[in-house]
C-alpha cells in the first residue's frame, strides 16, 4: 500500500486511536481531530490525501461539510463512517460526494481495502441531492426502507452507488421482502425522478395480452382492438419501468423484450413505426431465474441483459434484528392512517423476533395493522402476539415432505396468499399454479417412460396430441432412443 496522509475525524477518541494505529501500521501518516471545524481547516490548508470522517460531529454534521470539501478539493476522497444505519444516510453520503459509506461497527481489514481503492481513485463532484415532489430534500421519515442489519446495509450501499445511473437492476427475494419498495426508491432518488414510475406484474396479466400491455397496440391489430392503446413502455418514457415477477414472462414476450433492450426501440403490436425506448428498466422476481434457464423457461441472454446490477433482498428471518424497528414503523404508519397509536412490550418483541415469518415484511406489516385496529389496550403484549400465532407451524421441510401431495401443495399455496396485503394473489393464479404442477408431472412421467410419449400419454390419461401440445407449450425437451432423456435441464439415465 503506497503511503499517504490520511485525515481522521471522529469525536470518539477510541475510534481515532484504533484507526491511527491501523493506518500507521499500513505505512500512512495519520492526523486525527474531534471536530468538523478543525477538519475543514486541514482541508483548506491542502493537507491530506484522504479523509475518513464520522457523520455526527459536535459542531457540524459531516454530510453538510461534504459539499464544501468537494467544491474546494474535488479530487480528495472522503470515506464516511456512521452509526446511523439508514438508507437516507447512505444516499446523502453518496450524493454529496463520499467515496464510500461505511456503517459502524466495521472490519478494519475492510476499511484498509477501501482506503487503498480510494487512494487509487479520484472522483469528481456528486450529482445534486434527491428532492421530493415539493422540491425539498427528502426527510428521513419518508424513506421507504427500514433496517439496520448488516444484510440491509449492503442493500443500501449498492442502492446508493447506482442511484444516479441508468443501469438496469435485477431485484431478487422472496415474496413480501419489499422488492417494489426498492424499485421505487431507486426511481425516486435517481436521475429520472422527474419522470413516471410505471409497474407491470407479469404474473397478473394473461399470457396472450402481455405484449399488448407492454408495448401497446394499434387499432385493428387483433380481434377486439377497437382503438389504439398505449403500452407500459410508452407510458414510462423518461422514467422507470418496473417489470415485476419477470420469471413469469412468456418466452415470446421475452424475445421481444430482449430486442428492445438491444436496439433501444420498440413497435406497438400491429404497428410499423419504431418508438425510442427512453426508460430505465428495473426487474424483480422471487423465482430462481438460473433454474428457469436450465428448464428452458427463461432466456439466458435476456437474464444477462437484466442482471446488470443484482440486488438481493434478504428474507425477514435473515434480518431478525430489524423486526422490532419494522414493527414500530408499521404501528406508526397505522396511526398516521387514523388507527389508534399502539406500542409493543418487550416480551411482545421477543415473540415477534422468534417467529419465522414465511410472508416476510408484508406479513409483519399486516399483523401490526391488524393489532393496531383490534387490540383493546394501548400496549401490545406477548399474549396478543401469541394469539395471532395460535396454530404452531411445523418446520418447512416437514410440511413439504410429510403427509400427502395435497398437503405439500397447500403449503406452497399458503405462501402465495400470505404474501399479499389483502390475502389475495394477483389474477391468473389458476393458470400459474397449473403450469407449476403440470410441468414436473409430465417431466417425471416422460423420465419413467424413457421419452416414449405414447406410454406417457397412457399413464397420464391424455390424448397423444394433447400431450405433444403440452410438451411444446411448456418447452420440455425430450430425446429418445438409447441416449439419456434430457427434460428441462435435468438428465435422467436409464
Amino acid at each position: 500500500m503506497e503511503p499517504a496522509t490520511i485525515l481522521v475525524a471522529d469525536d470518539d477518541r477510541s475510534i481515532c486511536t484504533v484507526l491511527h494505529q491501523a493506518l500507521s501500521r499500513a505505512g500512512h501518516t495519520v492526523r486525527t481531530t474531534g471536530t468538523a471545524a478543525s477538519l475543514w481547516r486541514m482541508v483548506e490548508d491542502g493537507d491530506g490525501d484522504l479523509v475518513i470522517t464520522d457523520v455526527v460531529m459536535p459542531d457540524e454534521n459531516a454530510l453538510d461539510l461534504l459539499p464544501r470539501i468537494k467544491r474546494l478539493r474535488p479530487n480528495l476522497p472522503v470515506i464516511v463512517m456512521t452509526a446511523q444505519k439508514t438508507l437516507l444516510t447512505a444516499v446523502k453520503a453518496t450524493e454529496r460526494g463520499a467515496f464510500e459509506y461505511l456503517p459502524k461497527p466495521f472490519d478494519l481489514n475492510e476499511l484498509l481495502r477501501i482506503v487503498q481503492r480510494a487512494l487509487n481513485t479520484r472522483r469528481g463532484d456528486a450529482p445534486p441531492p434527491a428532492l421530493d415532489q415539493r422540491g425539498q430534500p427528502q426527510a428521513e421519515e419518508e424513506m421507504p426502507l427500514v433496517g439496520r442489519s448488516p444484510s440491509m446495509q449492503e442493500v443500501y450501499r449498492v442502492m446508493a452507488r447506482i442511484m444516479g445511473t441508468d443501469l438496469t437492476v435485477m431485484i431478487t427475494g422472496e415474496s413480501g421482502t419489499g422488492k417494489e419498495l426498492v424499485a421505487r426508491a431507486l426511481h425516486d432518488y435517481g436521475k429520472r425522478r422527474g419522470g413516471p414510475f410505471v409497474a407491470i406484474n407479469m404474473a397478473a396479466i394473461p399470457r396472450d395480452l402481455i405484449e399488448s400491455e407492454m408495448f401497446g397496440h394499434e387499432k385493428g391489430a387483433f380481434t377486439g382492438a377497437a382503438q389504439r392503446k398505449t403500452g407500459r413502455f410508452e407510458q414510462a418514457q423518461g422514467g422507470t419501468l418496473f417489470l415485476d415477477e419477470i420469471g413469469d414472462m412468456p418466452l415470446d414476450a421475452q424475445t421481444r423484450l430482449l430486442r428492445v433492450l438491444q436496439e433501444g426501440e420498440f413497435t406497438t403490436v400491429g404497428g410499423r413505426t419504431p418508438i425510442r425506448a427512453d426508460v430505465r428498466i428495473i426487474a424483480a422476481t422471487h423465482r430462481d431465474l438460473r433454474q428457469l434457464i436450465q428448464q428452458g423457461l427463461f432466456r439466458e441472454d435476456l437474464f444477462y441483459r437484466l442482471n446488470v446490477v443484482p440486488v438481493r433482498l434478504p428474507p425477514l428471518r435473515e434480518r431478525r434484528e430489524d423486526i422490532a424497528d419494522l414493527a414500530r414503523h408499521f404501528l406508526k404508519l397505522a396511526c398516521d392512517q387514523g388507527l389508534p397509536l399502539k406500542t409493543l412490550s418487550a416480551d411482545a418483541i421477543e415473540v415477534l423476533t422468534a417467529y419465522h415469518w414465511p410472508g416476510n415484511v408484508r406479513e409483519l406489516e399486516n399483523l401490526m395493522r391488524r393489532l393496531a385496529a383490534l387490540s383493546a389496550e394501548d400496549v401490545i403484549y406477548r399474549p396478543d402476539i401469541e394469539g395471532e400465532f395460535a396454530e404452531p407451524m411445523p418446520a418447512d421441510d416437514d410440511r413439504r415432505r410429510g403427509g400427502s401431495l395435497g398437503e405439500a401443495i397447500d403449503f406452497h399455496l399458503a405462501e402465495y396468499f400470505d404474501a399479499h396485503d389483502d390475502g389475495l394473489p394477483p389474477a391468473g393464479l389458476y393458470d400459474r399454479i397449473l403450469r407449476e404442477v403440470e410441468r414436473p408431472l409430465i417431466e417425471r412421467t416422460l423420465v419413467a417412460t424413457r421419452g416414449n410419449q405414447i406410454k406417457a400419454a397412457q399413464v397420464l390419461g391424455l390424448n397423444r396430441n394433447t400431450l405433444r401440445k403440452k410438451i411444446r407449450d411448456l418447452s420440455i425437451e425430450v430425446t429418445r432412443g438409447g441416449e439419456p432423456t434430457r427434460i428441462g435441464g435435468s438428465v435422467a439415465g436409464r
